[in-house]
Parts: C-alpha cells; sequence; structure tokens
C-alpha cells in the first residue's frame, strides 16, 4: 500500500507517432511522476534506418516505451504509454495498446508521412484515436483540414494542434481523446 494507489481503478492511453514526433516529449510534460524512459543513443548502426535529416540534434530514441502516470481522483489513475517511433520496434505496439481506451497519434507536418502506419494501426484495430499536430517551433503551420485531407482522415477522426511540451496543451490532448473514446463506446450497438 506504499504508493497510495492500490485500490484505485486505472485507465490507459497510448501516446503514438513517428519517430520524432515528441512521444517523450509529451509524456514527460504531462506525468505526475518521472516518466520510465526506454531510451538508447542514436548511433551509426541507426544509419539508413531511422530518418533523422528533420531531426538532426535528436541524439537518442525510445526502444520499448515511455510510461508516466496522472492521478485524476483518489480513486481513478491514468496510465500513458509512449511507443517506439522505429518501424523495426513496431512489434511492440500490440502489448502496449492492451487494454488502452485509446491514443493520440502526434504529427509532425515536417514529416506527415510517419504518421501513415500509427494511422493505419489503431483503425485497424478499431481503437479510437485522435490526431494531435505537434506545433515545433520550426515547422510550418497548415489548417488541421489540411493535415486531415493529407492523412486520409475521416471526418469523425478528431484532428487537434498541441504543443507536447506544455503541460496544459497535453493535457488537453489526453482530455479530447478520453471525451471521443467515451463517445466511441457509447455509441456502440448493445
Amino acid at each position: 500500500m506504499a504508493s497510495g494507489h492500490s485500490d484505485a481503478a486505472s485507465t490507459k492511453i497510448v501516446i503514438s507517432g513517428g519517430f520524432g514526433a515528441g512521444k517523450t516529449t509529451f509524456v514527460g510534460a504531462v506525468s505526475e511522476i518521472m516518466p520510465l524512459r526506454t531510451e538508447a543513443l542514436v548511433t551509426n548502426a541507426s544509419a539508413g534506418l531511422d530518418g533523422l535529416d528533420a531531426t538532426p540534434d535528436k541524439n537518442t530514441t525510445t526502444v520499448a516505451m515511455d510510461f508516466g502516470r496522472i492521478t485524476l481522483a483518489d480513486d481513478l489513475v491514468l496510465y500513458l504509454f509512449g511507443t517506439p517511433g522505429q518501424r523495426r520496434f513496431w512489434f511492440m505496439w500490440d502489448d502496449l495498446v492492451r487494454g488502452a481506451i485509446g491514443a493520440i497519434v502526434l504529427v509532425d507536418v515536417r514529416r506527415l508521412q510517419d504518421s501513415f502506419a500509427a494511422v493505419d494501426f489503431f483503425e485497424a484495430r478499431r481503437l479510437p484515436f485522435l490526431v494531435a499536430i505537434n506545433q515545433f517551433d520550426d515547422a510550418p503551420r497548415h489548417p488541421v483540414a489540411a493535415v486531415r485531407k493529407a492523412l486520409a482522415l475521416p471526418e469523425h477522426i478528431p484532428v487537434i494542434t498541441v504543443d507536447a511540451r506544455d503541460r496544459q496543451s497535453a493535457k488537453a490532448a489526453l482530455i479530447a481523446i478520453t471525451e471521443y473514446a467515451l463517445a466511441s463506446l457509447s455509441a456502440l450497438p448493445g
């Protein structure tokens, strides 16, 4: 009973997206605990595997997951799981999404093509998700409708903007996916 959360109900949200989209930053910005990070140095061994052109200063990468926690009430805890972005680590995604109520797909508009795999993954599993356009300082700004069209997203999938570095912005994205997931559940027949 040391943690105080043993009797609390919990829920899980997955933070996903392409390599360097801001998943680790997002989890770190909003977690009330020091996030668990499974980062390794980017080395020459990843040359040709990880697209570093748009992120030349990136020197670490997530190799398993990021983990964070938010206490919503005395009896409710939200767990955050950030997926690795590189293709060679995608085999872990099925385990990371098990039991999740929804997912946030972080998008870097400078590398929009890196977002298709995450969108396809969540669509195939029918897990409620939203797309969050991460507002990098040096990235061009595009209207939400243009990003929706570029990703070929149906109208019912929420598309929002987020600053993954900002706690309030990340919290707003978590609220948005929670509301969308709850609305999706209530729309199910039965």
